[in-house]
This record gives structure tokens, C-alpha cells and sequence, in this order.
């Protein structure tokens, strides 16, 4: 069931309250302000969802905690509208004359935002050949880097957060049911992909329209797909679609999700058309042996690096070494991939309220790739899985 239309986004309270926390932050470490350009951290702070292109946007607070946006003259109302801020200053356009950080020294200067300020670069990134003045040059002082703060504060999920990724696994869940059903001999992974992601998402608006925003950049509704994982090509982890056509004996890798303001889940199955070769069982039984083990090794208070030794640990066990490629997961949120990760290079201790892909996999040249991938929650005692589909091989087979 869907979650209470009053639930279905993050309050202005509890954006307030990440500013708050921003803000002593900025008291502890002697800053007079921060400058943000990451557009997920201006979504984490101000609700704002924005397309980041040449023409810079930045969030701005200063030591008094006042907070301001600074946009071009074509999101002037877009911000106004969305953003909970205090503040919106615009310039008009760029390249012009005179550049558009002038015209943000001169909101600095109105704010009494001057150095030592932390931000997450220095200055606007060189997004679509963007150029301009470094943050440090029109402070004329170096600037202090506060990103670990702000990602270690994306990690920990409230509750609002963990309702929308509860959400978006419904969805996600959905458009996988409509992938499986739409998959047959013959069809290209195109349009069997896109009549998924097409139903999943009317169904999706039919119920929760209303009060549904996607805010994501890299969905535009529920999808479901393949992006290029068919036959031998799903022994590539991280294909591309290439409009494969369906045939008798494939190894299907998915994936399925829905972004639900702003929060993304992950959902991806290994799927096998007709009856699974010794070779094609051998490899999806041990995958899944995998991915239940590193689901049972996360508990808080373990570094993510123990996760990834002990699933490794059976890699070598059995001989499996030669088929691994990748860690066993990453944190999801606002981002598709967040920190941290469950690799042996990642000391970082699980927490409540952390949110992971379960994702372990087994790539075979000439026979394909094998992995599930779920949404796992950290609870207080343990894990919460929070996508629900189905995970044998006999529910993944597909009829000729």
C-alpha cells in the first residue's frame, strides 16, 4: 500500500533542521558561510530539483543562517516556487557580460558571507564548458572543503527519507512484474523495456499522481530495462543498451526502479529464457548463495570492508574468483550510487538508517552475468530488506 499523501515528501521542518545542522557545523569549524554547487546537496538542504547545465546555481547560508539560491533569470520562479529558502538572487544569463559570479560577489557581500567559508569546490564546476573565477579567487582566501560532512550526513536516513525509498520499491517492483511479462523470444529489449517503464508509470501517476514528484536526473518515471545485459552481454556488469533481440537459452540481467522525490531505489534480477543449462544453474545458485550471505552479514556496528571479505571469502572457498568483478554493494538515496560502499577498502561503520544495494555477481564470458540486486535497510537489530521480489530460478524462468 502506498504511503499517506501527508508523507509523501520531506517536510520544510526537517529541511530546516539539515540546515541547522549544516550550520553548526560551519560554528564549530570558525566558517562564516558555506557555498554549495552539488545539485543533490542543494536538493538535501532546500528541496530544490534542478537540470545543472553551464549557467551556474549555488546555494548560499551564512553564519546567521540566513539561506539564498542563486539562479539564472530561467529558474528565477522554478526556485521560488520549490526552494525553502529565505532568498532567491538571479543573474541574466551566461556567457554575458558582466559574468555571473559579479553578480554573485555582490550576494556574498550583502550576506557577509567572507572567508574562511567551507564549500564543496571551489567555486561553479566546469559543467558544459562552463568557465569562471575559483570561490578562493573572489574571497581572496582558501576555502574549506565541508563534503565528508555533508555525505556523512546523506548516509543516515530519517524516517521521511526511509518512507519514500519504501515507495519507490513499490514502483520498482511493479515495472519489474511488467519487464518478466513482457519478455518473449523475439522482442527487442527496446520495446519490451519501454512498454514496462511506460504501464509501470501511468499505473504509478493513476494512483499516486497527485502527489507524486520523480525530482530524480536519471529517471523520468517508474522504468525497467536491461541496458544491454542479454545473452553473453550480461556478463558486462555495466552495459549499454544496444536493442538486443530476445532469444531461447539467454541470461537476462534487469533492473527496476522509481524515483519518489528525489530517492531512488534498486531492484535487478537474474532472469534465464527456457530451462537453465547445469552451467547457467551452477552460477545462479552460487550467486544467490551470495547475495544471501552478504544480506545476513550486515548488522551495525561492522566496517562495510567485513561485508566484503566474508562474500570474497566464498569467492575463494569455491573457486569462484575468476567470475568476480566488482564489490558486494553501495548505499542509494538521493544518488543512484552513495557512500559507502561494501568493499574491503571502505572502513566506514554500518549504521541505523543506512541504506545499501545487495548486489555480489558472477560474470562468465560466453554465458552471461549473474546478479540480484535489493534494497536493504539497517535497522537497530539487524536488516530490513525492502524490495520483495521473487529470487529463485524457477520464479525467473521464462517460457520459450
Amino acid at each position: 500500500m502506498s504511503i499517506p499523501t501527508t508523507s509523501m515528501k520531506i517536510s520544510a521542518e526537517e529541511h530546516r533542521q539539515r540546515c541547522e545542522k549544516l550550520l553548526m557545523h560551519l560554528h564549530v569549524q570558525g566558517l562564516n558561510g558555506v557555498v554549495l554547487s552539488d545539485p543533490q546537496y542543494i536538493l538535501y538542504y532546500t528541496g530544490f530539483a534542478f537540470i545543472p547545465t553551464e549557467r551556474p546555481i549555488l546555494f548560499v547560508m551564512n553564519k546567521r543562517g540566513d539561506r539564498a539560491l542563486f539562479v539564472p533569470r530561467l529558474e528565477k520562479e522554478h526556485a521560488e516556487s520549490n526552494a525553502l529558502i529565505d532568498r532567491v538572487d538571479f543573474y541574466i544569463e551566461y556567457p554575458y557580460t558582466p559574468h555571473p559570479m559579479a553578480a554573485f560577489q555582490t550576494m556574498l557581500d550583502e550576506l557577509d558571507v567572507k572567508a574562511p567559508v567551507g564549500t564543496d569546490e571551489d567555486g561553479y564546476p566546469w559543467i558544459f564548458g562552463y568557465r569562471g573565477p575559483r570561490l578562493s579567487e573572489m574571497l581572496g582566501a582558501p576555502y574549506t572543503n565541508i563534503r565528508a560532512f555533508i555525505e556523512d550526513a546523506l548516509m543516515i536516513k530519517s524516517a521521511a527519507e526511509i518512507r519514500l525509498l519504501r515507495e519507490a520499491c513499490v514502483w520498482a517492483n511493479l515495472a519489474h512484474t511488467l519487464l518478466q511479462r513482457c519478455t518473449k523470444v523475439g522482442l527487442t529489449e527496446t520495446e519490451v523495456s519501454q512498454r514496462a517503464s511506460d504501464e509501470a508509470t501511468r499505473v504509478m501517476l493513476d494512483t499516486i499522481g497527485p502527489i507524486y514528484r520523480g525530482q530524480s536526473p536519471y529517471y523520468g518515471g517508474a522504468i525497467a530495462g536491461y541496458r544491454g545485459q542479454i545473452g553473453r552481454n550480461a556478463a558486462i556488469p555495466h552495459a549499454l543498451a544496444n536493442n538486443l533481440t530476445f532469444q531461447a537459452g539467454d541470461v537476462l540481467v534487469t533492473g527496476a526502479a522509481a524515483p519518489v522525490w528525489g530517492y531512488h531505489s534498486e531492484l535487478e534480477r537474474t532472469m534465464v529464457i527456457g530451462r537453465a543449462t547445469d552451467q547457467q544453474k551452477f552460477l545462479f545458485e552460487h550467486m544467490l548463495a551470495l547475495q544471501t550471505l552478504a544480506i545476513n552479514a550486515l548488522e551495525p556496528g561492522k566496517p562495510c570492508a567485513e561485508i566484503d571479505k566474508e562474500v570474497r571469502a566464498y569467492y575463494e572457498h569455491h573457486d569462484l574468483m575468476q567470475f568476480w568483478k566488482h564489490h558486494v554493494g553501495h548505499a542509494i538515496g538521493l544518488r543512484y550510487h552513495e557512500a559507502p560502499f561494501l568493499d574491503v577498502g571502505d572502513l566506514t561503520e554500518l549504521q541505523p538508517g543506512m541504506v545499501f544495494t545487495v548486489e555480489p555477481g558472477l560474470y562468465a564470458p560466453g554465458i552471461g552475468g549473474f546478479r540480484h540486486s535489493d534494497t536493504v535497510l539497517i535497522t537497530a537489530d539487524g536488516v530490513e530488506v525492502l524490495t520483495y521480489y521473487p529470487r529463485d530460478l524457477e520464479s525467473l524462468t521464462l517460457p520459450v
